[in-house]
């Protein structure tokens, strides 16, 4: 499993339009090959900042599948125009998790 890394930074005042936005989004990209699933947290110290985390089967799903597919084209339509500047994705590969005490 792959997991993909975005870190956002939403134009100030934007926030409760680009949330609502994402509430779109995430059917286009649920709906993919090889999504395993996301979270998309809100940083606390600074409200405009959210953390997108989503999980792949492999790497191409996202690279190849996802951002050459026509739904990508839509995702883009939704979200970009929300970001100031760009965010950089990049990709991880688990190697270790340490599960919580029961």
């Amino acid at each position: 499993m792959i997991t993909e890394h975005a870190l956002l930074s939403v134009r100030p005042g934007m926030e409760d339009d680009f949330e609502i936005a994402f509430s779109k989004a995430k059917l286009i990209i649920a709906s993919m090959p090889g999504f395993q699933g996301l979270t998309l947290s809100r940083c606390i110290e600074s409200t405009a900042t959210y953390l997108l985390l989503v999980e792949w089967a492999r790497l191409e799903d996202h690279t190849e599948g996802f951002r050459g597919s026509a739904e990508y084209q839509e995702w883009r339509g939704l979200l970009h125009h929300f970001y100031s500047p760009f965010p950089t994705v990049e990709h991880y590969e688990q190697i270790l998790a340490v599960p919580a005490r029961p």
